[in-house]
């Protein structure tokens, strides 16, 4: 991977505490996972940073190689991948994200 390239995920990534990329924008997904997961986080009252994969094919790639993940959204906590949609909703449902995100409400 681009070392720069790298370099600027990474800086995304610690630029908040949690951190989703997602197709489109939190205010309007391209896509039902990406608006699943938003809403997730709205609902728990996260305060989150994002980035639209939409708008850099490079950044787009890159996250994927980064993550060995190939599909958005991927969620971060406090730098670490935590995973997609899938994982998002089961961990809301177990309440497993809440606490893992109790120290990150708005």
């Amino acid at each position: 991977m681009n070392p720069i390239l790298q370099q600027n995920i990474e800086k995304l990534i610690q630029s908040q505490k949690v951190f989703l990329f997602i197709k489109g924008t939190p205010e309007n997904p391209a896509c039902g996972f990406s608006l699943r997961a938003v809403q997730i986080l709205h609902s728990l009252n996260i305060k989150f940073g994002s980035f639209d994969v939409f708008s850099d094919e490079s950044m787009r790639q890159g996250v994927k190689e980064y993550a060995n993940w190939p599909t958005f959204p991927q969620l971060y906590v406090e730098g670490k991948l935590i995973g997609g949609c899938d994982i998002i909703e089961e961990m809301a449902s177990t309440g497993e994200l809440q606490k893992l995100l109790a120290n990150q409400k708005k």
